[in-house]
C-alpha cells in the first residue's frame, strides 16, 4: 500500500466506497459531542453571563467548522471523479499512480527533414552545446556521423525540424553555439538509412554493374559534379594527365585513379572534402577496379509491328566491332545527325561510348546478331545526355523511341533529375520522340544545333516497371 493510499477516497463505478468503521467512529463523536454540549450548557446556562457566553461559544464553534471544512478539502478531500464539486488543478495533484486516464497529448505540428554539416572545434562540450542549441529551437537529432580533421570537427547531422522553422533560423542557432562554415539542405525519407547500411548497398550495386560507380559516388558525397576523363584522348589520342594511384584530396577536388587508366575528378565547390569521405570513395573505387568490365547479361525480345523480333540488351567494350559495322551501312546523313561533325571520325568514339565507366548503352540485335541500334545514357558531370544510332534500313519502326523510353526509365531509376539530347533542328523524328515521353520539355536552339532538356518525374509515363528488362515477349510501338 502506497503512502497516500490512506489520504485518498477510491471510487467505484463513480461512486464513493463507505467503509463502516468510520460511520461508528463519527456516530459515537458525534453523541459525545452532544453530551458535553449538554454538560456546558448546563453549567454555564445558570451563571450571570451564561447567555454572553453561549453565544461566544456557539460562534467560536462554527469558526471551527468553517476551518475544518477549508482544512479537509485542501488536503485531499476534495470530492471524487464523478461529484459536482471542482477537480483539483493538475499543480494540485500527487505524483505517482493515478486511477484518471492521462490526459490525450497534444497533437504534434508538421516536421520535416534536413541534412546539415558545420564544423566545431575540437574540444570538450563543443558538441554538447551544438545539440543544446538545436534542442532550444526543438530540433530533433536522427543522426549524427562526425569527420575528424586536423583542425576541428567535421559534425554531419540529419535532423527532424519543425515545417515553420526554415534553415537560415536553423544555421543561426548553430552558428551562436560555435558551429562554422555550416551548410544545410532538405533531405528526405532515403537519407534516415545508416551510413554502413547506405555504403554496402552502394558497394553491391556497384559490383553488379561497372556503369554504377559514377552514381554509387555521386548517392555517397551528396550533390557534386562527377566527370570521367580516360587515358587516352578518343578523337586526337593523346594522353591525359592520370592522377596519383593513391588518388590526391585538394579542399573541395578529389582526384581518383579509374581502373582502366583514366581520372575520375569529383568536385563539390559549397563544401570541402573530409579524409573520411575520400577514403569511402577510393574504396568504392578500389573494388571496381579489382571486379573488372562488368554489365549485367539481361535482355528482351521485342516484336516489331511488321512481325520482325528484335532483342534489347546492354553492350560494353565487346561490341565495339559490331558497332563499327553497322556505322558501315549508315547513310552520312545519319552519321552526321548523331555525331555533329566530320564522318570519318565517328569509329573514334566507340571505345569511350562503349564503356560502363562513362554511362550505359543499350543495342539493338537482330535475330542473327547483327547490331542495327544503339542507344547511350552518358553521365555528363551532373547532367545526363541520351544519344540515340539506328541504322538506315531499321528507321521509322520504333526501335528510336523504344530505346528512348528505356534509356529515359534507366536515368529515373539512377536519381536523375533530368536528360537532354543533342540534335539538329530538322531532326523531326528526334523532336516527334521526345515529345512522345509525355514529359515537360525545354528547347535550345543556337546555329541549327537543338538540344532538349527532359524533367523526369519519379512517376513519369517513361519509366518502366521494375524487371521489364527480364520479360519476355513485347510489342514495340510507332
Amino acid at each position: 500500500m502506497t503512502p497516500d493510499m490512506s489520504d485518498v477516497t477510491r471510487a467505484k463505478h463513480g461512486r464513493p466506497i463507505h467503509h463502516w468503521r468510520r460511520d461508528v467512529v463519527e456516530l459515537a463523536a458525534l453523541f459525545t459531542a452532544v453530551a458535553v454540549a449538554d454538560a456546558v450548557a448546563n453549567l454555564i446556562g445558570h451563571g450571570p453571563d451564561g447567555p454572553a457566553l453561549l453565544v461566544i461559544s456557539a460562534v467560536i464553534l462554527v469558526a471551527t467548522a468553517g476551518f475544518h471544512i477549508w482544512w479537509a478539502r485542501r488536503h485531499g478531500h476534495a470530492p471524487p471523479a464523478g461529484d459536482t464539486g471542482a477537480r483539483p488543478g493538475a499543480h494540485g495533484r500527487r505524483a505517482g499512480r493515478s486511477d484518471e486516464p492521462a490526459a490525450a497529448p497534444q497533437a504534434a505540428g508538421e516536421t520535416v527533414l534536413w541534412r546539415m554539416r558545420t564544423t566545431v572545434k575540437d574540444a570538450p562540450g563543443s558538441l554538447a552545446a551544438l545539440c543544446t542549441a538545436l534542442a532550444r529551437q526543438r530540433v530533433d537529432i536522427l543522426s549524427l556521423q562526425t569527420h575528424p580533421l586536423a583542425k576541428g570537427t567535421v559534425d554531419e547531422f540529419l535532423l527532424r525540424a519543425p515545417a515553420d522553422l526554415d534553415a537560415a533560423e536553423i544555421t543561426r542557432a548553430v552558428s551562436r553555439a560555435g558551429g562554422a562554415g555550416t551548410w544545410i539542405e532538405r533531405a528526405d525519407a532515403h537519407d534516415l538509412v545508416d551510413a554502413p547500411t547506405r555504403v554496402l548497398g552502394l558497394a553491391t550495386r556497384t559490383a553488379l554493374d561497372a556503369a554504377e560507380l559514377p552514381l554509387a559516388l555521386r548517392q555517397l558525397l551528396g550533390r557534386c559534379t562527377i566527370r570521367s576523363l580516360p587515358g587516352k584522348s578518343p578523337v586526337s589520342g593523346r594522353v591525359e594527365e592520370g592522377a596519383p594511384v593513391e588518388g590526391a584530396l585538394e579542399d573541395t577536388v578529389m582526384r581518383l585513379r579509374a581502373p582502366e587508366g583514366g581520372v575520375i575528378t569529383v568536385e563539390r565547390p559549397y563544401l570541402p572534402f573530409t579524409p573520411t569521405e575520400f577514403a569511402r570513395a577510393r574504396a568504392l573505387v578500389e573494388l571496381d577496379a579489382r571486379l573488372g568490365p562488368r554489365i549485367p547479361r539481361s535482355q528482351d525480345v521485342l516484336t516489331l509491328p511488321e512481325g520482325n523480333a528484335i532483342t534489347v540488351r546492354r553492350a560494353d567494350g565487346s561490341d565495339v566491332e559490331a558497332a563499327k559495322a553497322m556505322h558501315e551501312r549508315c547513310s552520312a546523313r545519319t552519321l552526321s545527325m548523331r555525331y555533329h561533325g566530320p564522318v570519318g571520325d565517328a569509329d573514334r568514339y566507340l571505345s569511350h561510348l562503349l564503356s560502363p565507366r562513362f554511362g550505359r548503352t543499350l543495342a539493338v540485335q537482330t535475330a542473327s546478331g547483327r547490331i542495327v541500334g544503339l542507344g547511350h545514357l552518358l553521365w555528363d558531370g551532373d547532367e545526363t545526355e541520351i544519344a540515340l544510332l539506328v541504322e538506315d534500313d531499321w528507321q521509322r519502326r520504333g526501335i528510336g523511341s523504344e530505346l528512348l523510353g528505356r534509356l529515359v526509365a534507366l536515368a529515373v531509376e539512377a536519381g536523375c533529375e533530368s536528360v537532354y539530347v543533342v540534335t539538329q533542328a530538322s531532326n523531326t523524328g528526334m523532336v516527334a520522340a521526345m515529345r512522345g515521353l509525355g514529359l515537360p520539355l525545354d528547347y535550345q536552339i543556337e546555329e541549327g544545333t537543338l538540344v532538349i532538356t527532359a524533367r523526369l518525374e519519379p512517376a513519369g509515363p517513361a519509366r518502366l516497371p521494375h524487371g521489364e528488362e527480364q520479360r519476355g515477349e513485347r510489342v514495340a510501338r510507332d
